[in-house]
């Protein structure tokens, strides 16, 4: 069937190659008219007849084919599960067990499910010996005491990094060396605002105890993060880090009390802490 099909297959390709050679050699004036339509039309007939040809000798070909498969998945079926066939149930019917006309078989259980049974026993075998026996793995305990571990070690490096800082948990640092670290902050960054000394130029007195957005370390902290654009502050959550920003914080307030050269004049609200 096969041979018979490429055959058939390798002729109608020939077929069309011979007629396509035809058309190339012969010359336009010796073609009548709609003589090119009349053409397309018989390749598209010789291509479908081609195709239903295909088709049934495929079609006849299947049925063998599924045979063989069916055959196949049916001895794969009858091997995992050893079933009886029904014209032998007979054979593996329980007499006793009846109750209302409804009887019982016999039945093997199923090779899949007693090698999973087996494979269940053996794991708990290797399980046992290999975290209890010889302690080669961590138990659930040991597990939960190195994720907390290794939880505070991250929390270390978070809080080392300021990552864990905000306007609603930051604190005012009165270190000489963070406070140094902010005012290299304030100098590089503020005072063409606010003056060397805090006094204020385009931005408000930071010396005063007059705050237009309110004082203390999270209200600073809050406008030096989020900034205030209609009044030209920027937001330095960009160009700082939580911890920079701490530190800046907390120079301004440190600011507080002390006497400018050219104050300006007071703005905003008294604040009290």
């Amino acid at each position: 069937m096969k041979n018979m099909l490429n055959s058939f297959s390798m002729k109608v390709l020939f077929a069309i190659l011979s007629f396509s050679g035809y058309l190339f050699a012969a010359g336009e004036a010796d073609y009548p008219e709609n003589y090119y339509d009349k053409v397309a039309v018989f390749l598209v007939a010789v291509i479908i007849f081609a195709f239903l040809a295909l088709a049934y000798f495929e079609g006849r070909q299947k049925p063998a084919a599924e045979k063989k498969k069916s055959v196949l998945w049916a001895k794969i079926k009858q091997y995992l599960t050893k079933s009886t066939p029904i014209e032998k149930e007979n054979e593996i019917l329980l007499v006793d067990h009846n109750y209302d006309g409804i009887k019982e078989l016999d039945n093997r259980i199923p090779p899949w499910f007693s090698g999973l049974f087996y494979v269940t026993i053996l794991f708990a075998v290797w399980y046992m010996i290999y975290y209890h026996v010889i302690g080669a793995g961590p138990l659930q305990e040991q597990e939960y005491a190195e994720e907390v571990r290794l939880a505070e070690i991250k929390k270390a490096e978070l809080v080392k990094s300021g990552a864990l800082i905000n306007e609603e948990t930051v604190t005012l640092l009165t270190d000489a060396a963070d406070l140094n670290e902010g005012k290299e902050i304030f100098t590089k960054n503020c005072v063409a605002c606010h003056a060397a000394d805090g006094g204020g130029l385009v931005g408000p007195n930071l010396t005063d105890d007059y705050w237009i957005h309110g004082g203390g370390i999270k209200n600073v902290f809050k406008v030096i993060k989020y900034g205030v654009t209609n009044k030209g502050m920027l937001a330095w959550q960009n160009q700082l880090n939580p911890k920079q920003m701490q530190a800046v914080a907390s120079y301004v307030i440190s600011l507080h009390g002390t006497k400018p050269a050219n104050p300006k004049a007071p703005e905003g609200e008294i604040w009290k802490e």
